[in-house]
C-alpha cells in the first residue's frame, strides 16, 4: 500500500513542478477580434488578473481576420508550453470549421479548449418605420412578404447571422441577409432604414431601442436580460430552440500540458468570478462563466454541432 502511494506521487510530481513554474516568461494572449471590440475587453481584463495573480507580464496581441483564423493558426502554430493562449468566440471554437471550405488549421486537433469565459443573449431590433411591436407579428409580417424584408449581420458566420438563419429555417420565413464588416454600419443602415432587421448584443443597440430608434422584439436567452428586463426572451416567447449565445473561450496550442491548461482553467475561473471583472463584462452584456477544460470541450461540441446544422441548410459560406 505505502509503496502504490509513493509510486502514484511520483507520477504526480513532476507535474506539480510544471505546473508550479509556469509561467517562466512573459505570455502572449492573442486575441482574434481588434482593440476595442467586446473579446479584446474580456481578453485584456483577464490578462491584467492572470498577470497580477502569475507573476509574469500577460501581453494581449490583436490579429484579426477571416472570421478569427488568422490570429487562432498563430496560436495553433506556436510552442504548445502555455506561452501562447487564444482569446477568441464561437466562430473559431465551434462555426468558421462548417463555414469556410478551407483553413489552415483544425480546431478540434489544433487547440486546447482552456476555459470557456463569458456568454451573452442577443436581441432581436427592428426599424420602428414596420410598425411591429411584438415577436409574433414580426414573425407573421415576414410571412406575408417574403423577401421583402431585408437584416444586416456584423459579417457571414457571424453570431447575428447565424441566429437569424436560425430563425429563419424554424420559422419557415424568408429574410434578405445583408452582411456588413464590423457592428457599426450595420446600426447606422438599420437606423437609416436601409435594413429593416438584426440580431445584435444588447449593449450596443439598448440605447436605440430606449430612445425609440429601434424596437426590440426579443432577447435570445430562455429568460430576460437584465438590461433590458421590458423585452421577452425566446423562452418565454415559446421558442426555446431559438436560444443562441455569442461567447467568448480561452484556448492553447493543443500540445500543452494539461497541468499548465488545468492551472490557466482554475485562475481564469477565479480572477472573472471576482466582482470587479463580472461588472466589466456585465456592462458589455455579457455573464461569466468559466469553468473546467472539460466543461469547455463539451460545450464546443454541442455549439459544433447545432451551428454546423444551421450552416448546411442556410448554404452559408464565408468564402
Amino acid at each position: 500500500m505505502l509503496l502504490k502511494t509513493v509510486l502514484s506521487l511520483a507520477l504526480l510530481l513532476p507535474g506539480l513542478a510544471l505546473s508550479q513554474a509556469y509561467p517562466s516568461r512573459p505570455v502572449r494572449v492573442i486575441v482574434t477580434f481588434p482593440a476595442g471590440s467586446t473579446p479584446d475587453i474580456v481578453g485584456r481584463a483577464l490578462a491584467s488578473r492572470l498577470q497580477e495573480a502569475m507573476g509574469q507580464p500577460f501581453v494581449v496581441e490583436n490579429r484579426a481576420g477571416a472570421g478569427g483564423n488568422v490570429g487562432a493558426d498563430a496560436v495553433a502554430k506556436a510552442a504548445p508550453d502555455g506561452h501562447t493562449l487564444l482569446v477568441s468566440t464561437n466562430g473559431v471554437f465551434a462555426i468558421n470549421k462548417a463555414l469556410y471550405k478551407s483553413m489552415p488549421f483544425d480546431p478540434d486537433k489544433d487547440l486546447a479548449p482552456v476555459s470557456l469565459l463569458a456568454s451573452a443573449p442577443q436581441m432581436l431590433v427592428v426599424n420602428p418605420s414596420l410598425g411591429l411591436h411584438g415577436f409574433k407579428e414580426f414573425l407573421e409580417h415576414a410571412r406575408r412578404n417574403p423577401g421583402k424584408l431585408s437584416y444586416g449581420s456584423v459579417g457571414a458566420g457571424s453570431a447575428s447571422h447565424l441566429t437569424m438563419e436560425l430563425l429563419k429555417n424554424d420559422a419557415k420565413v424568408f429574410i434578405v441577409h445583408i452582411p456588413y464588416k464590423g457592428f457599426p454600419p450595420a446600426v447606422t443602415d438599420m437606423l437609416g432604414g436601409s435594413i429593416q432587421a438584426m440580431f445584435a448584443i444588447i449593449p450596443g443597440v439598448l440605447p436605440h431601442v430606449k430612445a425609440g430608434r429601434m424596437t426590440g422584439l426579443a432577447v435570445t436567452a430562455l429568460k430576460r436580460s437584465e438590461l433590458a428586463p421590458d423585452v421577452p426572451s425566446v423562452g418565454e416567447l415559446g421558442f426555446p430552440q431559438l436560444e443562441s449565445l455569442a461567447w467568448i473561450g480561452l484556448g492553447a496550442p493543443a500540445a500543452t500540458p494539461r497541468e499548465i491548461v488545468a492551472r490557466l482553467a482554475d485562475e481564469a475561473h477565479r480572477q472573472l468570478r471576482a466582482a470587479e471583472a463580472r461588472e466589466l463584462l456585465g456592462r458589455q452584456g455579457f455573464e461569466v462563466i468559466a469553468g473546467s477544460p472539460e466543461e469547455f470541450a463539451g460545450w464546443i461540441r454541442a455549439e459544433s454541432q447545432k451551428w454546423a446544422h444551421v450552416i448546411r441548410l442556410s448554404g452559408a459560406t464565408a468564402d
